[in-house]
């Protein structure tokens, strides 16, 4: 139920009443107009969340697969040796995006300085150049899908806090503005007509001394 707010009960009070109520008013449209947009982002980033998902583990299923085969060709000792030698420090570049005021990360494996492995052909087979090309997509994989998954958190987060204003002006705020102006407008009136009524008594009375 709303609540009147406490103001002095003058007109000027009443045409500030007015004018919150109409900034309040504007304020919804833009909150729910922005509302609108940030469910939308965070749909189609669900949507392309559930999708990198799946090509994470596919990736991750691919590459298994040829690590088994590499495996398989040069024994579990030789292929550790070889994975040993090729390992490298791994950099991420990170930036920010805005999507309707939200600042979402963005973030980018960066290509190693060197193109050569850590491993020749001449010395090992395909079987393990494959394994490696794999785990450099699985890998890009996971940070596509952790960017997703932030920018999710950060959708959520954002569109509770702006259905929270949203419900605050729609159930709360707005309302109780209104109830007030119109309890006011009312108070107004009634002393308008009580103000003629006196004056229509003087009238008479003025009348009937003459």
């Amino acid at each position: 139920m709303p609540q009147l707010i406490k103001v002095r009960p003058t007109k000027i009070e009443l045409v500030k009443l007015k004018r919150r109520l109409a900034l309040a008013q504007r304020v919804q449209k833009i909150v729910k107009d922005r509302l609108s947009i940030l469910t939308m982002e965070f749909l189609q980033t669900a949507k392309e969340t559930v999708e990198a998902k799946r090509s994470l583990l596919d990736e991750i299923s691919q590459m298994y697969r040829a690590l088994s085969v590499a495996a398989g060709y040069h024994g579990y000792v030789a292929l550790e040796k070889e994975l040993l030698a090729s390992e490298a420090d791994v950099a991420v570049t990170a930036g920010l995006r805005n999507v309707a005021g939200v600042r979402i990360p963005s973030l980018e494996l960066k290509e190693p300085a060197r193109t050569m492995r850590g491993y020749g052909l001449l010395e090992t087979s395909s079987f393990v150049d494959h394994s490696a090309k794999l785990a450099q997509k699985a890998l890009k994989a996971i940070i596509e899908l952790s960017e997703l998954q932030r920018g999710l958190e950060l959708l959520g987060m954002e569109i509770s806090r702006t259905k929270r204003i949203t419900n605050a002006l729609e159930y709360i705020i707005i309302p109780n503005l209104q109830a007030t102006i119109h309890y006011l407008t009312m108070k107004f009136e009634e002393r308008d007509r009580e103000e003629k009524a006196r004056l229509k008594r003087v009238k008479v009375l003025l009348a009937r001394k003459e």
